[in-house]
């Protein structure tokens, strides 16, 4: 967990971005907490929201995933009811 006044946020939101990977960022206002500053992972899992599937293939690194899926070969048979 990590706080950052205001002022340290406006002069290294950076710092505050790569913070943010690892947990929340508690921005401070006066000395008070008044901001939280999360990944949008963390976000997510908080507010419940999942990826679409859309935003899932849009990932990066997501085209080198070796995808095979399986055949099938031995269908059912519609029988021939006419005979």
């Amino acid at each position: 967990m990590t706080t950052l006044t205001s002022r340290e946020l406006n002069h290294d939101i950076g710092r505050a971005k790569r913070e943010a990977r690892h947990g929340p960022v508690f921005i401070t206002d006066r000395g008070k907490p008044a901001h939280v500053l999360l990944s949008i992972e963390d976000y997510r899992r908080l507010t419940g929201k999942r990826r679409t599937l859309g935003e899932a293939l849009a990932m990066p690194g997501v085209a080198d995933i070796d995808f095979d899926p399986p055949r099938f070969r031995d269908l059912p048979r519609i029988p021939d009811l006419e005979t």
